[in-house]
Formats: structure tokens, C-alpha cells, sequence
């Protein structure tokens, strides 16, 4: 309704108003002079009506209403005046219901429409109110800046340090009841999560070695948890970093790789892909490196780590390690049946300068050979498999208005030796910004729509085992409620930057308005998550938009992680003493973008980010397949989505914000989108980090050029019938994220 309309409404009703004031003193007033003239006659009224009536007949074809409505009071035994009150209450109520009525109708006109979900007769209802009220943004990320400070950090270095923390080992349940008892002083809602996993250690007795041809063994202390055991021998090959483009570079120059024992750099990828790359090509062991050219560590530092390709516990795929559960027997899961181990760069040098053979593909540093037949090897690798209870630790900081959803932020407690950069920055950072948030909400006045969840989480190193336990034991309830995840891990360590395509935006204008004091964030541009990265579950198998990101006040990345020289004056050295500094800039970053997440009334997630994924991994698809068919139903698919993120967004921009009720069902909407790429048809036990287009696996969209590339090659495992069979689930499973992000049933377009 326009002004001028308003206006005239209003001026109609005032005008009825006043006439109706007047009228009621006229009448009134006549009411007055009648009570004065017939106060006899009433009284002779009650044993004579006729005669009173003919009395007054003169007066009733000029007064006909008025003595009609007169004489019906004296029948009921009442006096003028009481008449009077009687119509005064009933103008009363007509004004007050016509005034009501107008305001009603007005707010029904002017307010916006939410969703295209909301029935028309929703819309006369009022709005749901009620909602927190929002603090200045500006004012919430000052007051974070100014609670979480360098100093608080560096105290609590040398609270949640340990000179050996191993999951499961008495340090470690020491520091996991330190940080208990400190969400506890904070206020904060508490709890822990036990769990029972099966892990390797290295032999309880002696030690793994490696003996090339008539050397003497040498005996590595460092080790590969999950590794294949026994005793192998075979030919070395150096394979540079492991990659799949590696061994296609040895394939192609007629290399037999069968039975080869690999010498791997580390660095670039994992080591469990490292190993799974191996033993695609039968290779019989993999031993694992630092390079001179990579790591800057010293010539006898060993490597620690795992080759799990996956996270969890392998030996409990897709359920949780509960105690006293009875699971019938299982195969493990992302298990290598080859042996690896890792040996020092001296070892390793000692080898390489011996190898024979031909000469290193074009690319490829180094001034060794490749190695020959003769040139064996061979690899004792005795881990022994043990069981050890685990506890991950939480604390909350709810919610007012959807205490129910919550973002996750979490950090690795565990450490193969002292872990100070590994864990014990992340810990104390962790700590303190739970305690910053809670001072903030107790203290400042800060009103949180949505919760946050701190976590610190046990068996890290052996590859996010505590944190996917958790994820597994409550998979079907943290889609819904969990909207991002937030890690903490290794944050001072490096330039690194990679997250869900639905947070880019978000993190990109945290960046460009985060100031870090002084401190140069160098190659921040966001990259693809890895697997061995603890938001990569989140992500990957559960289905929650997650980030991971690492500062660092250099060009170059700490290299000591996975190593017992990982201690608070090797970090102090990479990063000129300035960790303090860093952690609380970390600390800051990680911060915002939580609190950025529970302040807002709606999720800052951008759609589109998705749409140019989407669009991206078809164009390849079709690239390679245009001269064989057209694949209109996954570019038709694409289309799906992103008609359907558009809607959503035209939604958003005309959202009552005052309406928690309406902001509820666009939130979850936006959550449904990241958990909808899950594809439901494939096993979690057999396929855990389900994502189509983030996962790991054949379903994925990714590795459908891969297929055509096999199917060209003549490969006996492509056919072009199982090609359109994972093309058809994929393309099903974008269509059922658009179909979420339409909303209500009667909104699907249908269009597949």
C-alpha cells in the first residue's frame, strides 16, 4: 500500500471518530432534558403504559430512534444515564476493533514474503518475535580481539605442554582432563566421549630394518602405524613422490614395477596414498624419505605418521569403537597389505647414490638413477596391533535462539613426541577461545543465536581416529544440527588455506577485513582439503561445510611435524619468536568466522560457489566423451541446481529476519546442501568419504574422466555400461541437493 493511501485510511478513520463524539453529546444532552420533563411520567409509566405512550406521541416521528431505544430501557428498568454508559462502551469498542482491524491489515500488507514455501494462509498469521538482539559487528569482533591476546595464549603453552602425549598414554588423559576442568571454569555445558580403537606401534621389542644388498641393517626408529608386516626383498625403484603421474612416468619409459621395493620422497601427497599408489603397481614394500630438497630437518631425523587410507579406526569402518560392542568380524578398511616404513634422509642417500639402471625422467631432481634388478633390498617391518582407550572432550557455549545448531571447533591433543605445533598450539588456542567466548556471553553482553561446540580430540596422529569416531557414533544427528567445522590443527605451521566451497565467500571477507597485526599471510589462496587434514572427514564422510588454515609470518612451511623435534624452540626458531603473536592472529581468524556463523540470522554460505563445481566437472566430462554421445541429463542437472540456489538466494534477500521461524527452515535448507552430495549408493564401510565431488572413490564426479581415459586405454575394468551407471547416480545425487535447496515437495521442478 502506498503513502497517499495510508494517509486517506487514516483520515477516514479520524473524520467517523469525531462525528461519532459529536452525535454523542447531541444525544446526550436531549437524554438530560427528558430525564427532567418525564421523571412523573415514568413514574405513572409503571401502572399506565398506554396513557405514557399516547402522551409522548407527538415526539415520535422526529425522535423515532431515539425514543424507541428510550422506552426499551425504562421496559428493563434502567435510567437515561445508564443508556448513556452503555453506548459510549459500545462506540468505545467499535473504534478500538476498527483501529485493531487497520493495524492488522497495514503490518499484513507490508511484511515480506520469506519463502516461497510459506502457504497463503500462513501469511495471516504474525510473525514469530522473540529473536536475540544483535550486537554492532564491528563491536563483537573488537571485544574478541580483545579477550583472546597473545599473552593469555603463551601462558597456556606451558599449561598444555608435555614432553610425550601418544594417544591414550597417561600425559595424554592428563591434558584431556586439563582442558575438561577448564571449559568447566568457564560456565560451560561439559562432557567427554570414550572410545576403545585398535592402533600400531612400533615393535614393543627391538625395532623394524632395512638391509641393502651386503650392507649392514639399519634400524629406523621412526615407524608407519597400520603398515603391512612381515619380511619382503626386492629390486629398489626410486619413484620420486609416489604420485599416480610418477608410476605412469616409469610405466611409460617399460619399467617393471612388479615386486619392486619403492623409494619415495616425502611431501606433495600422504603417506597412505603414497602407499596405495604403490601397491596398485604390485610393488612389494615402500620406503618413505625427506629429501634434502624438501625438508631441512638433518640427516638422521626420523619420520612418524600412518598409512591408513581413510580416518577412524580401520578395524570399525562406517560404526564407532564402543566398549563391549559386538560387531561380527570385519575386513579392516584403507589398510595397505605391503610393508612401509619410513628411514632417514642419510639412510636414504646411502641407497640412492648406489642405484643403478636408467636415468630420472625429465622433471625429476636428483642426480641418481632409477635402480636395477640387482639392486634389492630388503624390508622387516614388525608393528604390533594394541587396543587403547581414548577420550575426546567438549565443552558448549549455547545458543539463545537455535541452540540445537552449532559449529564445531576443534583441535588434535595427542603428539607421536612433544607436538608442540602439532597440539599444543592448537590446545591452548582452543582453550582460550573458548574462554574468550564465554566472557564475552557472561560479561559483554554478546547473545549467540546459535551454539559452539569446542572440541579437543584424542588419536590424531594416527589419523583423525578420535574425531571420526565421534563423527561415526553420531552420523545421522550431526548432518542436521552441525553446520561447519572449524579445525585447529598445525595453525602456526604454514600458508595454507582450504575449506567447502559453500565457505569460501565467507572466508575470503573475514581475510579482507581480518587485520593480523602486523603479520603477512603469504599464498593464501584456498586449495583443495586433503585427506590426511582432520577436517576432511567432517566434510567428506559426514557432510558438514568445514575449513582448515595455517598462518605463518615466512614464505616457507615448519618442517618439523611427525618428528620428535617438534618442540616450542624449533617452532620459535621457524617464526622468528613470534608464536604468541601468530597463535592469537590464528586464534582471531578461526574466531570470527565462528562467531560471524552464530551472529548472523542467517548462514553466510554461498550457493553459488557449488554451481561453478558442478559446472566445472561436467564441462569435463563432456570434453572427453562429445565425440561419442551427449550427456544432457547432467548438464541439465547442473542447470537444476543452480536454478534452485538461485531461488533460495531470492528468498534470502526478501527473508523477514524477525522471523526465527522462516530463518529456521532457510538455515536448514542451507544445511542440507553440503550433506545432500553424500551419495546414498554407495557403502560408508566400504566408501567412507562419500562426496561426490569432494570424496574419495568411483562414484565421484571427478574420477568419471579418469573412466573414459581407462575405456580409451582398452582397460579390461572400464566398460561403458558402468560409466553411465556411476554418470546416472551422480547426476541423481546433484538433482536430490537442487530438489533440498527447492524447499517443499510442490516447488520440484522433476527435471532430471
Amino acid at each position: 500500500m502506498s503513502l497517499s493511501r495510508s494517509v486517506v485510511k487514516m483520515a477516514i478513520i479520524k473524520y467517523c471518530f469525531h462525528h461519532f463524539v459529536y452525535l454523542f453529546h447531541r444525544l446526550y444532552d436531549w437524554i438530560k432534558t427528558m430525564d427532567r420533563d418525564n421523571i412523573q411520567a415514568e413514574i405513572s409509566l409503571l401502572s399506565d403504559m398506554e396513557v405514557e405512550n399516547e402522551r409522548n406521541a407527538g415526539g415520535v416521528h422526529q425522535h423515532h430512534n431515539s425514543d424507541y431505544n428510550l422506552s426499551v430501557v425504562k421496559k428493563c428498568g434502567h435510567t437515561a444515564k445508564s443508556f448513556c454508559f452503555m453506548v459510549a462502551t459500545t462506540l468505545v469498542f467499535f473504534i478500538t476493533g476498527l483501529l485493531v482491524g487497520y493495524t492488522a491489515h497495514r503490518r499484513k500488507e507490508t511484511s515480506p514474503v520469506c519463502s516461497a514455501s510459506v502457504l497463503p494462509f500462513e501469511r495471516a498469521v504474525a510473525p514469530e518475535t522473540g529473536a536475540a538482539p544483535l550486537m554492532d559487528w564491528d563491536k563483537v569482533k573488537s571485544l574478541l580481539n580483545q579477550r583472546l591476546t597473545a599473552a593469555k595464549i603463551e601462558t597456556a603453552f606451558s599449561e598444555f605442554s608435555k614432553p610425550s602425549h601418544r594417544a591414550g598414554s597417561p600425559e595424554d588423559d592428563y591434558l584431556g582432563n586439563k582442558v575438561l576442568q577448564r571449559f568447566k571454569d568457564y560456565g560451560m555445558n561439559t562432557w567427554n566421549d570414550e572410545h576403545f580403537v585398535k592402533v600400531q606401534d612400533p615393535p614393543a621389542s627391538g625395532s623394524n630394518r632395512i638391509i641393502y644388498k651386503n650392507d649392514p641393517e639399519e634400524r629406523p626408529k621412526g615407524f608407519l602405524s597400520y603398515s603391512g608386516n612381515g619380511s619382503v626383498k626386492g629390486a629398489a625403484l626410486y619413484a620420486c613422490y609416489g604420485q599416480e603421474s610418477d608410476f605412469r612416468l616409469l610405466r611409460d619409459k617399460n619399467i617393471n614395477m612388479n615386486g619392486r621395493v619403492m623409494l619415495v620422497r616425502a611431501g606433495k601427497i600422504s603417506f597412505a596414498e603414497k602407499v596405495a599408489n604403490a601397491a596398485k603397481v604390485n610393488a612389494s614394500a615402500v620406503l618413505i624419505y625427506p629429501d634434502p630438497a624438501d625438508y631441512s630437518i638433518g640427516e638422521t631425523t626420523d619420520l612418524y605418521g600412518h598409512v591408513h587410507l581413510g580416518s577412524g579406526d580401520p578395524y570399525t569402518p562406517g560404526f564407532p569403537s564402543i566398549n563391549h560392542t559386538q560387531f561380527p568380524p570385519v575386513e579392516p578398511s584403507g589398510l595397505p597389505n605391503i610393508p612401509a616404513q619410513t628411514i632417514t634422509s642419510a639412510m636414504a642417500t646411502k641407497i640412492l647414490w648406489k642405484l643403478g639402471g636408467q636415468s630420472l625422467p625429465e622433471g625429476w631432481e636428483g642426480f641418481h638413477k632409477l635402480g636395477n634388478e640387482n639392486d634389492t633390498i630388503s624390508v622387516e617391518v614388525n608393528n604390533f596391533l594394541t587396543e587403547k582407550k581414548i577420550n575426546n572432550v567438549f565443552g558448549v557455549v549455547k545458543g539463545l535462539v537455535d541452540a540445537d545448531r552449532y559449529v564445531v571447533i576443534g583441535a588434535q591433543r595427542d603428539a607421536w613426541g612433544p607436538g608442540f605445533a602439532a597440539s599444543t598450539v592448537g590446545t591452548s588456542v582452543l582453550v582460550e577461545l573458548a574462554r574468550s567466548v564465554s566472557d564475552m556471553v557472561e560479561h559483554d553482553g554478546f547473545k549467540p543465536r546459535r551454539s559452539i561446540v569446542f572440541a579437543s580430540w584424542s588419536a590424531g596422529e594416527y589419523g583423525s581416529v578420535g574425531a571420526t569416531e565421534w563423527l561415526e557414533g553420531y552420523l545421522s544427528s550431526l548432518g542436521m544440527k552441525a553446520f561447519s567445522y572449524i579445525n585447529l590443527d598445525g595453525i602456526v605451521t604454514g600458508t595454507h588455506l582450504a575449506a567447502s566451497p559453500l565457505m569460501h565467500t565467507l572466508i575470503e571477507k573475514a581475510l579482507n577485513e581480518f587485520i593480523l597485526w602486523g603479520f603477512i599471510l603469504f599464498c593464501y589462496s584456498l586449495e583443495p582439503m586433503q585427506m590426511d587434514n582432520t577436517a576432511y572427514p567432517f566434510l567428506a564422510f559426514s557432510g558438514i561445510p568445514s575449513m582448515s588454515f595455517r598462518f605463518t609470518s615466512g614464505r616457507s612451511s615448519y618442517q618439523y611435524l611427525g618428528t620428535l623435534l617438534d618442540t616450542q624452540e624449533k617452532l620459535n626458531a621457524a617464526t622468528s619468536s613470534q608464536v604468541p603473536q601468530l597463535a592469537a592472529a590464528a586464534g582471531r581468524f578461526a574466531g570470527s568466522i565462528a562467531l560471524r556463523l552464530v551472529h548472523d540470522h542467517l548462514l553466510q554460505m554461498n550457493l553459488r560457489k557449488y554451481d561453478k563445481v558442478i559446472r566445472f566437472n561436467v564441462a569435463k566430462i563432456n570434453a572427453k566423451i562429445k565425440a561419442v554421445q551427449k550427456v544432457s541429463r547432467a548438464l541439465s542437472t547442473a542447470a537444476s541446481f543452480s536454478r534452485a540456489s538461485r531461488i533460495l538466494e531470492t528468498n534470502i534477500q526478501n527473508s523477514n529476519l524477525d522471523d526465527i521461524k522462516m530463518c529456521r527452515i532457510i538455515n536448514d535448507q542451507i544445511m542440507m546442501v553440503e550433506r545432500n552430495f553424500l551419495s546414498p549408493y554407495v557403502s560408508v564401510r566400504e566408501i567412507p568419504f562419500r562426496h561426490i565431488l569432494l570424496g574419495v572413490g568411483s562414484h565421484t564426479l571427478k574420477a568419471l574422466p579418469n573412466h573414459l581415459d581407462a575405456l580409451k586405454a582398452d582397460n579390461s575394468k572400464a566398460t561403458a555400461d558402468l560409466f553411465w551407471s556411476q554418470l546416472a547416480l551422480a547426476t541423481l545425487t546433484i538433482q536430490s541437493s537442487a530438489n533440498s535447496l527447492a524447499g517443499d515437495i510442490w516447488s520440484l521442478d522433476n527435471e532430471i
